[in-house]
């Protein structure tokens, strides 16, 4: 089942790596995926409804992975996301909101800042269309969708390389 997008690579950022007392920002972490869509593909609400109905979507991002029958996506459960939930957002914005979760008043590693640079800025700055996750509501919640403090999700779509990438910025 792949809808028209075919899985690239994923990359994980996990700040515990880069701190040495996890309780300052070491439950923080960065989850990219990266699809190939088909020059077919016709309008990015097409794109957003092909990635909701793509296996890698299927992530709770609490350690469990990719479950290709699963029915939780994040925080939420999957049947509440659609494509219409997803705002677009300009790229100054999207960096924003992700500065502001990192701690602007942290002194950021240099490892950390170079790998956010490299796998998430770049990304933002290719990208024809950013669009960020709603804020879903109690309703949408999973049974046990609560164990991530922050969860804020980035949907990147790239036209002239055919790639859109699901960033997931969370910290449980």
């Amino acid at each position: 089942m792949d809808h028209g997008l075919t899985h690239e690579g994923s990359a994980f950022i996990n700040f515990r790596r880069y701190v040495s007392d996890p309780k300052e920002h070491g439950f923080r972490w960065v989850d990219i995926k990266q699809l190939r869509f088909s020059a077919e593909a016709v309008d990015d609400r097409g794109v957003l409804a092909a990635l909701i109905e793509h296996e890698q979507f299927r992530d709770d991002y609490a350690g469990g992975g990719v479950l290709l029958d699963g029915p939780r996506h994040g925080p939420y459960w999957l049947r509440s996301i659609t494509p219409d939930l997803y705002e677009p957002i300009s790229q100054e914005k999207a960096a924003q909101i992700l500065l502001e979760w990192v701690d602007p008043l942290w002194d950021v590693p240099t490892e950390l800042e170079a790998d956010l640079r490299r796998e998430v800025s770049a990304r933002l700055a290719a990208a024809d269309g950013i669009y960020r996750l709603s804020d879903l509501g109690d309703a949408a919640i999973h049974d046990w969708g609560r164990v991530h403090d922050h969860f804020h999700e980035f949907v990147l779509i790239d036209r002239s390389a055919q790639r859109v990438t699901l960033i997931v910025a969370a910290d449980d």
